[in-house]
């Protein structure tokens, strides 16, 4: 009997046996592939950053090195400086480098990059590159150089050690205090080093980028915690919610700001409201469930009015509108002396199945109000038409002022139309006729 269960036993465990050992090998072979890819992936994307830093050293040299008066090249050698930081970047964010200190480098090469775009995208022949700009390119130049020396200092090492960035990215994963890994002190002291850089004169353009609103580009007094909660509360007097709590964020920095928050009973959604130190509501958002639609565009975009005038902002009209999950967002801009002001935006969420407004963002609104003259326009509205594309059935026309690629406020007229199957706006400079901005439009307004 145990003859004949083991004659029939025998064949069967070793079939399994020997498929646990096919399965196993197919599993590692697969395991040992992707592990394969991934690192061809990093040390690819690891040597395409050395030689694009290499290359940022060139087309620096490059450019300064031609005429003072040569427009056509200055913009050209400012585009592929653009060009090529961009790519680093990319290469920058292939790399495992998540939980290693490499945000300084990262930063400066984002610094080149916007200052080389928006030197490029401005009218060199009227505005060619100051003195500063020359020796904030020729310290650029210095810089990349030392930063690509490092890399390829690193490079050298991964090349003659056979490193694997495999190892790095699991020196990092680890919980150990200690990463002893040549390409992690690489980068590393790469980093510090551009950490020790002095501080270069960007121009206005470029530091607008990383200028953060803080607390003193506000006017008036701070409030406290409980008056931050009485303001809450005012705002709330017609929900049924629970007491309000209040959070002070960034306590004693100059971004300090209040968040107010509660849950609405019964249905168990959370309300929040952002303020700054000196109470202006910069956000508000009710998380409650939207039913299905029941209102109109038009019955929204009253109720958003409505709810901006109860709340004293000035009256403002709405310039695009979106639909998602049954909820309508808004924007809405003020009107001055007939011009669309968009840097001063507010958005507004409206729950179209009753038109409550759910939702309310006016950061930009906050921190871009101020006294503003917009000007009057140099040319015409016809001869901003006229640099159109003639195919363009025009909707609307209207002034607008708008921020350009350099984050200046420029006036122009703003052209909504379709071509081509789309819808799209266009913004022409109202004093010399330049394509500002062209976008499309979701849902054409009017």
């Amino acid at each position: 009997m145990y003859k004949r269960l083991s004659a029939v036993l025998f064949p069967i465990v070793t079939f399994f046996f020997i498929g646990a050992i096919v399965w196993g090998y197919q599993e590692h072979q697969e395991k040992n592939s992707i592990l394969i890819k991934a690192e061809n992936q990093y040390q690819r994307a690891f040597h395409d950053l050395s030689y694009h830093v290499d290359k940022l050293h060139s087309e620096l040299g490059q450019t300064l090195a031609v005429n003072a008066k040569s427009q056509g090249m200055h913009r050209k050698g400012l585009v592929n400086v653009w060009r090529i930081t961009s790519q680093a970047q990319n290469e920058i964010n292939q790399l495992p480098l998540t939980l290693l200190p490499f945000n300084k480098t990262e930063d400066f090469l984002s610094r080149i990059s916007n200052f080389a775009y928006r030197t490029a995208v401005r009218d060199l022949t009227k505005q060619p590159l100051s003195d500063d700009e020359v020796k904030t390119m020729k310290t650029l130049q210095q810089n990349a150089s030392q930063i690509s020396k490092d890399l390829q200092s690193v490079q050298g090492k991964v090349i003659k050690n056979n490193l694997r960035w495999m190892d790095v990215e699991t020196a990092m994963a680890s919980e150990q205090k200690k990463m002893d890994n040549t390409i992690i002190d690489g980068f590393k002291t790469v980093d510090k080093k551009v950490g020790q850089y002095p501080e270069l004169n960007w121009g206005p353009s470029v530091a607008s980028v990383y200028t953060k609103r803080s607390v003193k580009m506000l006017k008036g007094q701070p409030l406290t915690v409980e008056q931050i909660k009485t303001k809450a509360e005012k705002f709330l007097e017609h929900k049924p919610n629970e007491p309000v709590q209040v959070r002070v964020n960034g306590k004693g920095t100059e971004y300090e700001s209040y968040t107010a928050f509660t849950n609405v009973k019964g249905d168990g959604s959370s309300i929040s409201l952002d303020y700054t130190k000196q109470g202006m509501l910069m956000s508000y958002m009710d998380t409650r469930s939207v039913k299905a639609k029941r209102i109109s565009i038009t019955e929204a975009e009253q109720a958003a009015k409505k709810f901006l005038k109860k709340n004293d902002y000035p009256s403002m009209e709405v310039v695009r509108y979106n639909e998602f999950n049954h909820v309508g967002s808004l924007m809405l801009v003020p009107i001055i002396d007939g011009v669309y002001v968009y840097p001063q935006q507010i958005s507004v969420r409206v729950a179209l199945d009753n038109g409550e407004v759910t939702g309310l963002q006016a950061t930009d609104y906050i921190y871009e109000h101020k006294d503003r003259t917009v000007g009057k326009p140099k040319i015409t509205m016809k001869e901003a038409r006229a640099m159109l594309n003639p195919d363009m059935h025009i909707l609307f026309d209207r002034k607008s002022l708008i921020k350009n690629d350099l984050g200046e406020e420029v006036l122009c007229y703003e052209f909504g139309g379709k071509i081509n199957g789309g819808a799209y706006r266009v913004y022409i400079n109202a004093e010399n006729g330049i394509e500002e901005q062209i976008e499309e439009m979701p849902m054409l307004k009017s």
